[in-house]
């Protein structure tokens, strides 16, 4: 394991390179600057404020000066919050990104298992068909259409939660809801195998035959083994719930960084781009390492191999 952790921590800046490189390079692809669309902006001032941040330049001389600030923690000044860092930036605006998405991960785990593991005790009953059926529901609902529905709903016409907004944490029920419903149908369906999977196993009937209450066959053996297919997608889960709250943050006025990812990519912020992606790739990465060490700690066989 200690060798399976060091490789992975050695492969992780690697990866972070290639994306930061690869981001780097397709961002000035993108007609114009960041300063074309100024208003009463002379050429001369245009000038002078490419000047300043480098982006005269050749190309390859500008990738050495970010990759340099890189190596020093410098994620470089907003090209249009000239008053503010990227890092100050980022500092301010990922802590509602991350509690929205924490939150949003806890109630697709907490749901999506419970309906699975109800859906495999009861298979092909109307509980089987009704678990299913929301499943299949949750993830043909894109998230935008399920956000205000969900306002019209709890906001508008029962009044139990604020519409949008930050402040306490009725304001975040409703956008990690509308975040974690596609992402609960998924971990539904992928427990309910597993678990049907694992409930036909040899060991199972032998704990049965044993005497086992059935309460303890089923928390302490096959849970374990039922959750592995969870696990497993969890890493992509992560991903998936990190770009998805870009659209909710944007329905529910929650000022997180993919509001910011979003109007930097309009606005050609290049550095604010940039540190945004390196932001949600390290996040990512560490999640992925965390998802292969929970699924080998579960399984065995994956610690053998």
């Amino acid at each position: 394991m200690i060798r399976f952790i060091t490789k992975r921590l050695l492969f992780a800046p690697l990866v972070l390179l290639v994306l930061i490189t690869v981001t780097f390079f397709l961002v000035r692809l993108a007609p114009g600057n960041p300063f074309s669309a100024e208003r009463a902006v002379s050429p001369e001032t245009e000038a002078a404020l490419m000047a300043r941040y480098h982006l005269d330049r050749p190309v390859l001389v500008q990738y050495a000066y970010y990759v340099g600030g890189l190596v020093r923690g410098d994620l470089g000044p907003s090209l249009k919050h000239r008053e503010r860092t990227v890092n100050e930036i980022v500092a301010h605006h990922l802590p509602f990104s991350v509690r929205l998405g924490t939150m949003a991960l806890g109630v697709a785990l907490l749901t999506g298992l419970t309906v699975g593991f109800l859906s495999a005790l009861r298979p092909r009953t109307w509980l089987d068909y009704a678990c299913t059926s929301v499943a299949v529901l949750g993830i043909s609902l894109p998230v935008f259409v399920i956000g205000p529905l969900l306002q019209m709903l709890f906001s508008r016409t029962w009044q139990l939660f604020p519409v949008a907004g930050v402040g306490t944490w009725r304001h975040l029920v409703l956008p990690a809801s509308a975040l974690a419903l596609p992402f609960a149908a998924r971990f539904a369906r992928l427990a309910r195998a597993g678990f049907l999977e694992v409930l036909h196993e040899p060991f199972i009937r032998t704990a049965r035959a044993k005497g086992l209450a059935e309460r303890t066959v089923l928390i302490r053996h096959a849970l374990r083994g039922g959750v592995l297919p969870v696990v497993s997608f969890l890493g992509p889960a992560v991903a998936s719930i990190t770009t998805g709250s870009l659209v909710v943050e944007r329905i529910f006025g929650i000022p997180g960084l993919g509001r910011e990812f979003v109007e930097s990519a309009l606005n050609r912020d290049y550095t604010m781009v940039m540190g945004t992606v390196i932001v949600y790739g390290a996040l990512i990465v560490v999640c992925n390492l965390f998802t292969d060490l929970v699924y080998a700690w579960l399984d065995p066989r994956v610690r053998a191999g």
